[in-house]
């Protein structure tokens, strides 16, 4: 039996959510093996229920890469849920069906957890490069509550913040 799609937040402010986050932990994706550190999402907003996107790393040579794209919310109930697309990637699928949900965020806007409907991505999000070893218990008991295996997800290095990549069930 497959588990229940991710759940969102009840209601996410966009506007709040806006801005710059830093990527310290996540489940890894074909279309990120390039970063080897200061992985970073960028959100401005567009309009009503429009986001831009723009995600940044640090390569393995040092190098910048860098992807811009758009979101559009898909559930205008709670906000949480989005499509997110990048015209430079082949084969996306056109669909309205969300591939962002916000499954948690605390109450600053400071920390969030996003993934797909499927739990097959997963992201932790942090507006500073580190966060404290409470912050990091707290993340690791909400997705394993969401229906994550918290092994699965490799923290990601940042300069300030964790420096190796280690499976998240180990902190």
């Amino acid at each position: 039996m497959l588990p229940e799609p991710l759940p969102p937040v009840p209601s996410l402010d966009v506007e709040r959510y806006g801005g710059t986050w830093q990527q310290i932990a996540a489940i890894p994706q074909p279309f990120s093996l390039q970063c080897a550190r200061d992985t970073r999402a960028e959100y401005g907003i567009i309009g009503p229920g429009e986001i831009s996107v723009r995600n940044t790393c640090t390569t393995w040579t040092g190098e910048q890469s860098q992807i811009d794209g758009t979101a559009r919310v898909t559930d205008s109930a709670t906000n949480a849920a989005l499509r997110v697309r990048f015209p430079t990637v082949p084969f996306e699928i056109a669909e309205e069906i969300p591939n962002y949900v916000v499954t948690y965020v605390d109450d600053e806007y400071s920390v969030a957890i996003v993934g797909d409907p499927a739990r097959t991505s997963g992201f932790v999000l942090s507006r500073t490069s580190s966060i404290s070893t409470e912050q990091w218990q707290l993340v690791r008991s909400t997705i394993e509550s969401r229906g994550w295996d918290s092994c699965f997800f490799l923290t990601s290095p940042t300069t300030g913040g964790l420096e190796e990549i280690r499976p998240l069930c180990t902190l």
